[in-house]
């Protein structure tokens, strides 16, 4: 009996450290759920909450809480008030999302008091994982699809001249900024420029399209913050004959998003983008993702680059949690995050030690019409492992 109850109470004992080192994390989660841009934070959201659906397991004991906020407008005012409410009020132990610069810019001097990690699923501009050491970004730098978009553009596709075109913010600057140092690196001569409104709200492109069109170039860059912006681009595009016009149509994975590409019609074949994400990527964590996805949301619902970005960002926070057996030490918890690699729905990604910013393939793709009657990309070229090259070449702040 004396060994029955010392069994016992080992088992006991046993259950009480278990229960004890488990710990509840409060992942504080920031993207735009209303206006003009929520289909952005929507893609990223829907993958974080499918993560955690078909992994939680992979952490346990320890639990995750996500406290949801509303990332508002892409000014950052709106990131910054709620952010500090999450910190504050809600004591959350890391924060994940941020679709736009704005807000990871304007949060910097916030997450460097509170010292609490910040994990970027999806805003852009280069420089700003140098502006925290609590920062870290699994989506991409502008860098990482304009640079190589620019000697693509030059020597594969054709285009001898080009104009850009951006929405006039700093990721749209980064991003046309980058794509002319690549191209006329490469040979090319960037005729004209064209900024395009803010991100609040999608304007008619049309007379920006039409400025462009009568200058006669042979390709336009064009950068918009993707969603709602890509649908208006190419119905003005299609509209205004520049295909036809001889003006081909490239930039960044954000014009032929896969959750809005079905409904772009004839206007958005032969488009091409740089990007490190489709539907259609024939690898397969991709294919399970993929299949997981539409289990989840619909034979009609598609995930997107946005979407990849945010099942990786959460799987990177899960890995680094086993890590850390579930303690979010600011300093320790990046730490432990640098040098991160997994072979996610983009394939390969892995977070640069150096910069705390992702590594990642990224493939020149093209639109055109599957047998199936649906759109489709197709990779007709593949730059391996691209690191930001903003931060390579120490360009402007990304050298500081």
């Amino acid at each position: 009996m004396k060994t029955l109850a010392w069994i016992s109470g080992v088992a006991v004992a046993g259950l009480i450290a278990t229960a004890a080192s488990a710990e509840n994390v409060k992942i504080g989660v920031v993207l735009p759920f209303s206006g003009p841009n929520a289909d952005l934070g929507h893609q990223i959201d829907k993958a974080f909450d499918l993560y955690i659906k078909l992994h939680a397991k992979d952490i346990a004991p320890h639990k995750v809480e996500i406290v949801k906020r509303d990332e508002g407008p892409p000014t950052g005012a709106q990131a910054k008030t709620v952010t500090t409410e999450l910190i504050t009020n809600d004591k959350v132990n890391l924060l994940a999302g941020f679709v736009f610069s704005p807000s990871a810019i304007a949060l910097a001097p916030v997450i460097n008091q509170a010292k609490v990690p910040m994990v970027i699923a999806n805003a852009g501009t280069a420089w700003i994982t140098n502006l925290s050491p609590y920062y870290a970004r699994l989506s991409f730098s502008m860098w990482h699809t304009a640079w190589p978009m620019g000697s693509f553009a030059y020597s594969k596709v054709g285009c001898k001249t080009a104009a850009v075109a951006y929405t006039d913010f700093p990721p749209g600057k980064d991003s046309t900024g980058a794509f002319q140092a690549g191209f006329e690196k490469a040979g090319g001569k960037v005729t004209l420029s064209v900024p395009m409104g803010s991100p609040a709200q999608v304007p008619d492109f049309t007379p920006f399209f039409q400025r462009i069109k009568d200058a006669k170039p042979d390709c336009m860059y064009v950068f918009i913050p993707s969603g709602a912006h890509a649908t208006g681009v190419m119905k003005a595009y299609g509209e205004l004959g520049m295909r036809k016009a001889g003006i081909k149509l490239i930039g960044p994975m954000d014009l032929v998003p896969d959750n809005k590409l079905q409904d772009m019609g004839d206007a958005a074949i032969g488009t091409i983008v740089m990007s490190h994400y489709a539907v259609d990527l024939n690898n397969d964590a991709n294919k399970a993702f993929v299949a997981a996805w539409h289990k989840e949301y619909g034979a009609n619902s598609y995930p997107d680059f946005m979407s990849a970005q945010g099942w990786d960002t959460m799987h990177a926070i899960f890995d680094t949690l086993k890590k850390t057996n579930g303690k979010v030490d600011g300093e320790k918890f990046i730490a432990a995050m640098k040098g991160w690699t997994a072979n996610g729905p983009r394939g390969k990604v892995m977070i640069d030690p150096e910069t705390r910013d992702i590594v990642q393939d990224e493939h020149a793709m093209e639109v055109y019409r599957k047998a199936d009657g649906k759109l489709g990309l197709k990779v007709v070229d593949t730059t391996p492992q691209v690191k930001d090259q903003c931060k390579v070449l120490k360009v402007g702040r990304c050298g500081s």
